[in-house]
């Protein structure tokens, strides 16, 4: 072991490799340790303009490093998950010191190992997550966000030595997603806001822009707001990939000056889309499975419309006479 205060030995990925080799740990472990070293290497190399075998590893070549990555890949072939995820990485703000001089947080081999991943920044300001701790993560998750229907049996703690504004705890749950074969399940953002200053016109082109933008179903509500002014809830719903787009949207296209974000599940008939031949031409129908085996089907509006434009009969006469006839085609189709 290297003494408190001894400068850390400067090592390439081969050095730390023959460290890990000659532990003779499993198969698993050897290799997720190797990975996670190698993550760090590919980083400073794109870095550095350099190549992995050239990399010099400072801080994370040090014997703590080295044991805590050992130590995480010991730790996941121990616990055998199938499925690890994690909510968006608070990386920090504000300076701090490495082995190249001050920089700006994230450190420059966070920042590039962290691709990809969703992060939030200047939530604390100090370094909040290292090299280290991104490489780890960047080789455990298998997704990040937090997992539906999630049911924890074992928690833990773990307590960081740096003082925070706010505690500087990692928290790691255990447990198991709970399985169903009725529903879909999809977690999004649930967006609201309450407009009483906007002419009713301006909200046709509002909701067109917000579907054009990503948003998967948008609805207004009629309210009542403080002193009995008659106003609109405007809810949307949306993955997080378009958020900050449909936020946008929401601050540049209505008047409304703040918004309610909320994370919601939602679970689905699960559903298919078909092409059926008629009298009247082609259709969509979308089908849906119920939980008890069944299913139920709906003819696609935009289609109905277009036969009836295009046959000269109303809507009704239209969907009445789909109705039969899918009808009948499903009733014969179950018989063979």
């Amino acid at each position: 072991l290297i003494d408190a205060g001894t400068k850390p030995p400067v090592r390439h990925l081969s050095d730390i490799v023959e460290i890990i080799d000659s532990a003779r740990y499993s198969n698993t472990v050897r290799d997720a340790a190797v990975a996670i070293f190698r993550h760090i290497a590919e980083a400073e190399a794109k870095i550095h303009g350099t190549s992995v075998e050239a990399v010099h590893f400072h801080e994370v070549g040090a014997t703590d490093s080295i044991v805590d990555i050992v130590a995480a890949a010991i730790c996941l072939e121990q616990l055998d998950a199938t499925v690890i995820g994690c909510a968006s990485l608070e990386l920090g703000g504000g300076m701090v010191r490495c082995a190249h001089g001050v920089m700006p947080v994230p450190a420059p081999a966070t920042a590039e190992i962290l691709t990809d991943v969703p992060c939030r920044y200047g939530g604390v300001d100090q370094e909040a997550t290292t090299p280290t701790g991104a490489a780890i993560l960047k080789h455990a998750m298998t997704e990040f966000g937090v997992p539906a229907r999630f049911v924890a049996e074992r928690i833990g703690y773990g307590l960081g030595q740096k003082d925070f504004a706010i505690p500087n705890v990692l928290r790691v749950m255990l447990g198991n997603v709970a399985e169903t074969t009725d529903y879909d399940v999809e977690v999004d953002r649930e967006v609201e806001c309450n407009i009483d200053d906007m002419s009713p016109e301006a909200f046709a082109p509002l909701l067109e822009t917000l579907f054009a933008q990503g948003a998967k179903d948008v609805f207004m509500t009629p309210i009542v707001m403080k002193k009995s002014r008659p106003g609109t809830k405007l809810t949307l719903l949306c993955g997080e990939d378009a958020l900050d787009t449909l936020l946008g949207v929401l601050f540049d296209h209505s008047t409304t000056i703040g918004v309610r974000i909320h994370e919601v599940e939602k679970r689905m008939l699960p559903r298919s889309q078909t092409t059926r031949e008629t009298s009247l031409g082609p259709v969509r129908i979308k089908t849906v499975r119920l939980p008890g085996g069944g299913q139920r089907w709906k003819v696609e509006h935009d289609d109905v419309a277009q036969l009836a434009a295009d046959h000269g009969l109303t809507y009704l006469e239209v969907s009445r006479q789909l109705q039969r006839e899918i009808d009948a085609q499903l009733e014969d189709e179950g018989e063979r």
